[in-house]
């Protein structure tokens, strides 16, 4: 009966978090082309150390704790760089903004002449 138990715990045991941890290297590497240490640095410095965490707990063999915080450090990842693009998409449409001013205003001048 032991034997039978011992079994199915064993069936029904998760993979090592591999996937988890390959996820999480590419969002954080994802945020940082995104240019997220100049405009989100606190959350891809917070996922670039909860994915060394689970890089950590992955060696130590706790791989509940390593997937835990693999998957932590994606999410974090995930949202430094959409802060990042959204900071960029800001910016440019500021200067969009300001360029439609000039050309606006050149207009009115040549309008007045």
């Amino acid at each position: 009966m032991f034997a039978i138990v011992l079994a199915l715990t064993a069936c029904a045991s998760l993979p090592p978090p591999t996937t988890e941890l390959a996820t999480a290297q590419q969002a954080v590497a994802r945020a940082g082309d995104a240019d997220a240490d100049q405009y989100a640095a606190d959350e891809l410095s917070q996922a670039r150390r909860a994915l060394e965490m689970a890089q950590t707990a992955m060696a130590q063999g706790r791989e509940d704790d390593a997937r835990s915080l693999a998957v932590q450090a994606a999410a974090v990842a995930d949202l430094a760089h959409a802060r990042s693009r959204k900071a960029v998409a800001d910016t440019e449409l500021a200067q969009r903004r300001a360029e439609i001013s000039q050309l606006k205003a050149r207009l009115g001048m040549e309008d007045g002449q």
